[in-house]
């Protein structure tokens, strides 16, 4: 029994290790800081040029699609490219918030804390760049519906901030708006500069996020039994659903702010895609295979 103690001890104890060096390294890379509105050159917005690339357009690929003008098109894309923004402010806001809270706990390691402090400094600073964004865009309506995602909101805000339930809402909330960063940053010649560079300043630092959150998630996961597993994945499929259908399937309003056909249920016709599915699925599916080989065997169900 006594050697049994002193395994898990050791482990623990290594475990913390590892998470000190990580955050450490994290907190490097984090230095200097850059604020991201000093980065972005607001002269070269470009009202005329595609904010997402045409792939990316929830309807892409369907008739509907192919019907509308390049002009529609283009306007759909800011539209949508202003929606995606809104939700990644919803998510900021509410990591922010929890990560905030948690620099009133004590931490094993001060290594910790510093690192949450370059967290919620980069994530303040994402959200200046989409207000600023989103302030230049008038003509858009701003979406209010993301706080009413009321699971999502209620994981998100009231889940332990060290338990394995929050780690994986923050993984799934920062890998799913970054699949789409990704595919702007390679299609970029295709895009609006400033768009692009704000996509690549939000990648870069969520990159150093998302690692995190995985070794928080490998570290909690090991004293997590079967039982505890077969709950998170009932609720984490729901988190996960309302996630992926803030960022990949906007509501009806998105496509009437660009000026498309009120008569047309433009969800609907999205979420019946096979073209808009297959791009989706293959978004998600790095995330849910790292949550996979955790044992959390995510439903997705948009």
């Amino acid at each position: 029994m006594r050697l049994m103690l002193k395994e898990q001890l050791a482990k623990n104890l290594s475990t913390q290790e590892t998470a000190s060096r990580l955050s450490q390294h994290l907190s490097k890379n984090s230095t200097p800081y850059t604020d991201p509105l000093s980065q972005l050159n607001w002269s070269e917005l470009n009202f005329n040029a595609f904010w997402l690339p045409e792939q990316a357009i929830s309807i892409y690929g369907t008739t509907e699609y192919q019907q509308l003008s390049r002009v529609q098109k283009i306007q759909l894309s800011q539209c949508e490219f202003i929606n995606f923004i809104q939700a990644g402010f919803w998510l900021e806001t509410l990591f922010m918030a929890r990560i905030s809270n948690s620099l009133r706990i004590r931490h094993k390691h001060i290594s910790e804390s510093i690192y949450h402090l370059h967290e919620l400094r980069e994530e303040a600073g994402h959200s200046l760049m989409f207000l600023e964004l989103i302030k230049r865009c008038v003509q858009f309506s701003p979406n209010t519906d993301f706080h009413k995602l009321n699971f999502a909101n209620f994981i998100a805000r009231f889940a332990r901030f060290d338990s394995l339930a929050f780690w994986i809402a923050v993984l799934v909330g920062e890998e799913t708006p970054d699949r789409i960063n990704r595919m702007i940053r390679k299609h970029h010649n295709e895009i609006c500069p400033v768009i692009y560079k704000l996509s690549t300043i939000h990648s870069i630092d969520e990159a150093r996020h998302i690692a995190h959150a995985k070794e928080v998630i490998q570290q909690r996961v090991t004293s997590t039994g079967t039982i505890q597993k077969f709950f998170y994945n009932r609720v984490l499929s729901k988190v996960t659903t309302d996630f992926v259908s803030a960022f990949y399937y906007p509501k009806n309003t998105v496509y009437y702010t660009a000026g498309l056909s009120q008569s047309t249920d433009w969800e609907r016709l999205t979420k019946a895609s096979m073209t808009r599915n297959k791009f989706v699925s293959e978004c998600i599916q790095p995330t849910l295979r790292t949550l996979r080989n955790c044992g959390i065997d995510i439903d997705l169900k948009v």
